[in-house]
């Protein structure tokens, strides 16, 4: 007898077993999915065999109802609009209102059935035909019945009675996403509408556009749904931007305290938009950029009122002070990305004006250049004439007082904060006080020397800064500080003679006491050390240059008075020996030295004792065992002063000027030779030897006299047997060469008489003859080659 367990425990056991079945089918498909993509990156060798049943779908079944729900919602809206727009006159009013009425409510009322059912999908599009048979309702109802209300204003009023009965169709229905956000960008329109169609103005079309875009802030920031957040988020920043940037060209355009302060509340109303946004907002960029705007609105706000109030020219310092006393909600309870944002506004207002202030100290810095073409022609009646430009303001004191300002809040700041900050505000702090020194003079119009007076008071202070600077990098922009204002004081100097020596003299002490101050710091600053060194020789060596002019020196003369300067550096280098600072005063002192040397250029005699005297002070410092190579340059200094020297004899024969080089060369040359022998005779001996035989070569060849040729012959006959005799190669070659061509040049005459005489069929024959024995012999000719290439490979 069989037992069979009650039907509701038999329909247990058959539904765990269809769930049993079902998840091992599951598992099976997943693993054939598996393996297929494994055949599949295996190549065409591992190719699956072609399943037997149907072929796979190319789109997923949601994605396939989403898109035929949308194609119906598309083509019933459209059936919907040709019915209203084209259709409407064969029905009378009733059958009208029934028919759109009876589809309206239709079409919203079926979204909540079909989301009872759990189609979703299909609720949404139903929904969405519903929103806009609504739209069509509204363009009916005022084609039908209010044909004469203004467009602007039934626009507003019916945008706004569609996003009201849109979002109360979104709350209703919970579950659609559509409505809200539909709402949410319907909402924009009212109150932009309503002052247009009542004619507003421009202050009140902002203020529309600025209350609507707070709308939009409280709800990103206060809405739960993430798609009204977004959608509310965009319209905040594009109506917000739009309201602030009008709201600031009413500023800008105001002509009056009582319109500027009209567009500043617009202002402080975006203001406010902006910081309560920073204030909500839960990142901490988005806080920090919203506040940063708010503080720049406020500021726009309140300069606006003051620049109405205050003469033009104030506009920029106005708005300076409001950027600045934002800095005092860095003393509020309020979170720090806000502060952090305001602070930012403020830094962005004091770097403004700072360009605005910047051309009035670039301009007292290199104005006076112009100097450089009227030095010595007499003192200017201030400060700003010296300058031999106009300054770009009306006012030029509110440039000093703008970059003193911006500076004083870089040091208090520099000293509530830390790290990179703390440093670029101490850097920026000293530059923009030094900007703001420099550029006090003319400004104020004071006195020719009282600004010159200022410019060196500036730059002993920054020397002396320089010096007892804790850091290195410190020292360094203290001493570049330094040094462009005493190239421009330098420049603004040359008005006067005592005012051009009185000054380089006090910039070439200043400099020397900085540098022996830098040298014996505690911490080195080998930079700021190095530019003090550049500044001392070139103050230096321009100062000598004017004694010599104020003396009425001629240019070669002064020139010789400014090889003092490179005799003291070399000096200098010598006695600090391996020290840091000793190449660069050598390269001063090579510059300074071609400078002079320039100077003479114009007198002959003058230029060769100038370059005797370089090539001395040049072969004193080639004494230093590291400074060997600094001998190459005293040679060729020396030996162009002999040149140059002879030029002014007007001596032409080559030999003058070849000898002072070959003798001086040989000799270090058989010196070299002598401590190592390993060296090549080339090095040794080639150039002295070229120096020599080579230009009287040249000058045999065009010589109508026999001396030369014979002098040159015998010359090159002893350096060839002196080469052979020590087995030198360079000797050899040269000397041979160069007797081989001599000897050809005496020969020549003779050889071109004969050719003349005999017929003009031997030449060729000889030729050929000559060619033909080479032909048979060439084997041994190549070996003779070969022997006299080997012999002059053994020799040195």
């Amino acid at each position: 007898m069989t037992n069979l367990p009650p039907p509701a425990e038999e329909l247990r056991i058959l539904d765990w077993e269809l769930r049993q079945l079902e998840a091992r089918r599951s598992q099976l498909l997943q693993r054939r999915a598996w393996l297929l993509g494994a055949l599949r990156a295996a190549g065409p060798a591992g190719e699956p065999p072609h399943p037997a049943g149907p072929p796979a779908s190319e789109a997923t079944p949601p994605s396939v109802q989403n898109v035929l729900l949308a194609l119906g919602g598309v083509l019933l809206t459209i059936a919907a609009i040709a019915f209203t727009v084209v259709s409407w006159g064969h029905l009378g009013i009733g059958g009208r209102s029934a028919v759109l009425g009876a589809v309206t409510l239709t079409a919203l009322g079926v979204p909540a059935v079909l989301l009872s059912r759990k189609l979703r999908s299909t609720a949404e599009t139903v929904a969405a035909l519903g929103m806009a048979l609504t739209v069509l309702d509204a363009y009916a109802l005022r084609h039908l019945a209010l044909a004469d209300v203004d467009a602007l204003g039934f626009a507003a009023v019916t945008s706004a009675l569609l996003a009201a009965v849109w979002a109360g169709y979104g709350l209703l229905l919970g579950a659609l996403r559509l409505p809200p956000p539909t709402a949410v960008a319907t909402a924009q329109l009212p109150l932009i509408l309503w002052a247009g169609a009542a004619g507003a103005g421009t202050h009140t079309m902002t203020a529309a556009l600025l209350v609507t875009a707070a709308f939009d802030t409280a709800l990103a920031l206060w809405a739960s749904a993430r798609s009204v957040r977004v959608t509310a988020a965009v319209g905040a920043c594009a109506l917000g931007l739009w309201g602030a940037a009008s709201a600031g060209w009413l500023s800008a355009q105001a002509t009056d305290p009582a319109g500027a302060a009209r567009a500043g509340l617009l202002l402080l109303f975006a203001a406010s938009i902006a910081l309560v946004t920073a204030w909500r907002s839960g990142r901490a960029e988005a806080a920090t950029g919203a506040a940063c705007a708010a503080g720049l609105l406020v500021v726009a706000a309140s300069g606006g009122v003051l620049r109405t109030a205050l003469p033009a020219a104030w506009a920029v310092p106005a708005h300076l002070a409001c950027g600045i006393a934002l800095l005092a909600v860095l003393r509020t309870a309020l979170p720090w990305p806000v502060r952090r944002g305001i602070a930012g506004a403020s830094a962005a207002v004091q770097a403004i004006a700072v360009l605005w202030a910047v051309p009035v100290a670039a301009l007292a810095l290199l104005g006076p250049v112009g100097w450089a073409t009227r030095a010595w022609s007499g003192a200017p009646s201030d400060a700003r004439d010296a300058l031999l430009v106009a300054l770009p303001t009306a006012h030029p004191l509110l440039a000093p007082l703008v970059l003193a300002s911006v500076a004083a809040v870089c040091a208090v700041s520099a000293g509530r904060i830390g790290g990179a900050g703390q440093r670029a505000a101490r850097y920026g702090a000293g530059i923009l006080a030094w900007s703001a020194a420099l550029a006090l003079p003319p400004a104020l119009a004071l006195p020719y020397a009282a600004g010159v007076s200022v410019h060196l008071l500036l730059t002993a202070a920054a020397l002396i800064f320089a010096v007892r600077a804790r850091s290195a990098v410190t020292a360094l922009a203290a001493s570049a500080l330094a040094l462009a204002s005493s190239v421009s004081v330098a420049f603004l100097s040359l008005a006067t003679t005592a005012a051009t020596l009185g000054t380089l003299a006090f910039l070439t002490t200043a400099f020397l006491a900085a540098c022996v101050g830098l040298t014996r710091r505690a911490e080195p600053a080998p930079g700021a050390a190095a530019l003090a060194v550049c500044a001392t020789l070139t103050h230096a060596t321009a100062l000598a240059c004017a004694v010599g002019a104020s003396w009425g020196l001629r240019a070669e003369h002064t020139g010789l008075l400014a090889l003092a300067v490179p005799a003291l550096a070399a000096l200098v280098a010598a006695r600090v020996g391996s020290h840091p600072l000793a190449l660069p005063v050598e390269i001063m002192a090579a510059a300074s030295g071609a400078l002079a040397i320039s100077l003479t250029a114009p007198h002959a005699p003058t230029l060769a004792l100038a370059l005797g005297l370089g090539g001395l002070i040049a072969s004193s410092t080639a004494l230093r065992a590291e400074r060997r190579s600094v001998g190459y340059a005293a040679a060729v200094l020396l030996v162009l002063a002999s040149w140059v020297r002879l030029a002014s004899w007007d001596v032409a024969t080559p030999e003058a000027y070849a000898l002072p080089v070959t003798v001086p060369a040989l000799f270090i040359g058989a010196l070299r030779r002598r401590r190592d022998p390993e060296v090549s005779s080339w090095a040794a001996y080639g150039p002295g030897l070229a120096a020599t035989l080579l230009p009287s070569l040249a000058a045999a060849w065009g010589d109508l006299h026999w001396h030369r040729p014979l002098l040159l012959g015998l010359a090159a006959l002893a350096v060839t047997l002196v080469g052979a005799r020590y087995r030198l190669r360079a000797p050899l070659v040269i000397g041979g060469a160069v007797l081989a061509l001599a000897a050809l040049h005496e020969l020549a005459p003779y050889l071109v008489q004969a050719v003349g005489v005999l017929p003009r069929w031997l030449p060729p024959a000889l030729a050929g003859l000559l060619l033909l024995a080479l032909g048979a012999t060439y084997e041994q000719r190549l070996r003779d080659a070969r022997r006299f290439r080997n012999v002059l490979n053994r020799m040195h």
